[in-house]
């Protein structure tokens, strides 16, 4: 056993050890006759007097392991020393310490892995003795693992410590790919302050928010500044994403490509709800794809997939069945009507009815009258409304192409008193767009229309027309005729592509004037921006440097985090951090 103490420390000897059921003891002492005094370094070798430290250390065979390290006392002879005696310090354990190094970094190691809660419950499973908190205690107690000094590029992210209320700030190094500091904060004054304490940085990179980019020119006059590319990118397409929101429908309205058929345009149109399941279901055995499927009929592919699991027979059921409990809601409905009349003949108060009941006073008064029908109350009956009169010449006037306010002041002066979102929910509830009978009567060179989503076009910004799958390339070619400024819009996305991926930052300032001209607020406050971090753009172009190693270390944070299950200080997680990343690199 005496090899178990020369691990530790080769000028310690083996005195003697205990084997019993649940632990080992070692008892050991060292063989050197003098020791440094660690407040003046001065050596010693009066002997002041004796004890033993009691040190767990790494658990032998299941079992756990403890040191009896006999520590002596020295006097110190430097009489200009502040401390009269001292204790001899042990290379292999901390001052005060009552865990050997090699059994701490066994625990940083499992913690580094798991939270402090899974973490102790493993360790005492395997007879190391620590719990929760002092495993914090023990992570809080780290010193740091890089020299400020050595570190020269970097990339820097914010990240939410608590969203919506309080962000940090990340730096990763460029060159050795690890997380090396934290702060919890991302106030100009303060980032720059902590920036400044690593003197060499050469490269900083980016995204565009003006609060790194004031801080990195306080703390670094004249850093090379890099904004990522990926965030140019995305700035451009949400910038056009809110414009084509703004601009344009839910659904834009072209010519057909893909309808064929006057049952086709029906069965998109009136939505009828048996027959688009049977449809959908009768395309899906001949061999269609349900995007194919979802195209053809303009719907999502949740809907597709929905349908294609309905049988239709029970569908019809659904409809019997909602009669049959009709017709029995009427049946205790008159029943109650029954009761409440024989009550009140009795001489029994309205109010009394009422309690006994569990109804309103309105209702008994209600079933009380003799014209009172529960026949009146059909589920499915529709009550003629204000625009019950207009109906036939609202469809026609919509036929034709006229507006919903105009419209409305049509039949307003025939004596209408409802509103024009009336008119809008009667067409959408009709479902009737210029393909029924009486819309081929007012509307004798009726075209046949279909629609394309604006959700597809929103995508088109940013893939490709092969991964959207709700639109066609004969669809998509006709919004182009129809809508020019898409086209434009998609042609100047591209350009910038060209531009990043090329790496032309020449063509930069030219490409930003054709994109002003466009004269769209959005793409102006994305020009702005662009124009105020111009040097920083450029460089993230012609450089190789980008953000994605910052990004990808938040990633890496809310995943601690999580597995700590959001229970920790910022210190905690800071420390979990970097410990994650030494531990990380020694293993690479």
């Amino acid at each position: 056993m005496d090899f178990i103490v020369k691990d530790l420390d080769s000028t310690y000897k083996l005195d003697t050890f205990h084997n019993k059921t649940d632990k080992i003891i070692f008892e050991m002492s060292s063989e050197t006759s003098t020791a440094k005094c660690p407040y003046c370094g001065k050596a010693s070798n009066r002997i002041h007097s004796r004890y033993q430290r009691e040190v767990q250390d790494l658990p032998i065979q299941g079992k756990k392991a403890v040191l009896l390290v006999l520590t002596r006392k020295f006097f110190c002879d430097n009489d200009m020393c502040c401390k009269r005696t001292f204790s001899e310090r042990h290379t292999f354990v901390d001052s005060n310490g009552k865990r050997t190094k090699p059994l701490e970094k066994n625990i940083l190691f499992t913690t580094s892995q798991l939270s402090s809660v899974n973490a102790s419950k493993i360790l005492k499973n395997s007879n190391v003795d620590i719990s929760k908190s002092s495993i914090c205690v023990l992570l809080k107690k780290m010193p740091s693992i890089v020299d400020n000094l050595s570190v020269r590029k970097v990339c820097v992210d914010d990240f939410a410590i608590r969203k919506r209320f309080s962000y940090g700030t990340v730096m990763v190094d460029l060159e050795t790919h690890r997380i090396i500091d934290l702060i919890p904060t991302r106030n100009t004054e303060e980032v720059s302050a902590w920036l400044a304490t690593y003197p060499n940085i050469e490269v900083i990179s980016r995204d565009g928010a003006q609060i790194y980019a004031n801080a990195s020119e306080k703390s670094h006059p004249g850093v090379i500044q890099v904004s990522d590319r990926f965030h140019m990118i995305k700035g451009l397409t949400e910038a056009m994403t809110k414009y084509i929101i703004r601009e344009f429908p839910a659904r834009l309205e072209i010519p057909a490509v893909s309808i064929n058929s006057k049952e086709h345009v029906k069965l998109i149109e009136q939505q009828n709800y048996v027959d688009r399941v049977r449809f959908e279901q009768t395309k899906r055995a001949e061999g269609m794809t349900v995007n194919e499927i979802a195209l053809l009929l303009h719907s999502s592919v949740k809907t597709i997939q929905k349908y294609l699991k309905l049988d239709t027979d029970k569908i019809k059921d659904k409809v019997i069945a909602r009669e049959a409990n009709h017709r029995l809601a009427m049946q205790q409905k008159q029943e109650d009507v029954n009761t409440a009349r024989k009550m009140a003949s009795d001489g029994i108060p309205i109010e009394q009815i009422a309690k006994e009941m569990h109804h309103t006073f309105k209702t008994i008064q209600n079933y009380l009258n003799p014209n009172y029908s529960v026949e009146n109350k059909h589920y499915h009956a529709r009550i003629p409304g204000k625009l019950a009169p207009y109906e036939a010449e609202v469809i026609k006037l919509r036929c034709e192409g006229m507006t919903y306010p105009s419209i409305h002041k049509i039949i307003s002066e025939k004596g209408y008193e409802g509103s024009v979102a009336s008119l809008r929910m009667f067409i959408q509830k009709e479902r009737i767009r210029c393909v029924s009978a009486q819309k081929e009567e007012a509307c004798s060179d009726y075209l046949p229309k279909e629609y394309v989503q604006r959700r597809s076009l929103t995508q088109l910004i940013y893939k490709g027309l092969d991964d959207v799958k709700t639109i066609s390339q004969e669809q998509y070619e006709q919004v182009l005729k129809s809508y020019p400024m898409i086209a434009d819009l998609y042609v100047t996305i591209k350009e910038f592509y060209e531009i990043i991926y090329s790496k032309h930052e020449e063509k930069l300032n030219a490409w930003l004037v054709k994109l002003e001209k466009f004269n769209i607020p959005e793409l102006q406050t994305y020009v702005n921006g662009i124009r105020k971090d111009i040097v920083a753009v450029k460089n993230g172009i012609a450089m190789q440097y980008n953000n994605g190693l910052a990004e990808g270390s938040v990633n890496k944070l809310k995943v601690i985090k999580r597995i700590m299950y959001g229970r920790n200080s910022f210190e905690l997680l800071k420390a979990k951090v970097l410990l994650h990343e030494q531990f990380r690199c020694e293993i690479n």
